[in-house]
């Protein structure tokens, strides 16, 4: 998939702008991201923490989780933005690939400058997929 530098930086720019929206009282490290569907659409989540630390959902799966419930399944880019440019936790990953292995995954810090860029595939080698439970 090609995608411009023009569209890397809207999402980045959404996902750093969304982190300020994130619900961080414990870790104090905000996290944003920003999807947007094969139909062209874009979600955004942020990170939500909660004392029971389990019960954290993080940016990536509230803009992924948001995105479905709204009838999109079909992803292209996901801009992750962190602080330190920080990469997305390992259930991030598997949620990312359960929806596409191709998806492109811009990694950024919290001055908004692209750290990496990658591919679900890339960022999660040999992923368990639906492909595995038949």
């Amino acid at each position: 998939m090609n995608i411009t530098n023009e569209e890397r930086q809207t999402l980045i720019n959404l996902a750093n702008e969304a982190r300020q929206h994130a619900y961080v009282p414990y870790s104090n490290y905000p996290v944003g991201a920003s999807i947007r569907t094969k139909s062209g659409r874009i979600y955004t989540g942020v990170n939500i923490e909660n004392a029971a630390y389990p019960h954290t959902m993080c940016a990536e799966r509230v803009a992924i989780f948001k995105a479905v419930s709204e009838g999109e399944t079909e992803f292209e880019v996901i801009a992750v933005v962190t602080n330190n440019g920080g990469s997305p936790c390992g259930g991030c990953r598997q949620v990312m690939s359960e929806f596409g292995l191709d998806t492109v995954v811009l990694i950024a810090d919290g001055e908004g400058k692209l750290q990496k860029e990658l591919t679900v595939s890339e960022l999660l080698p040999e992923a368990f997929t639906p492909a595995h439970l038949l």
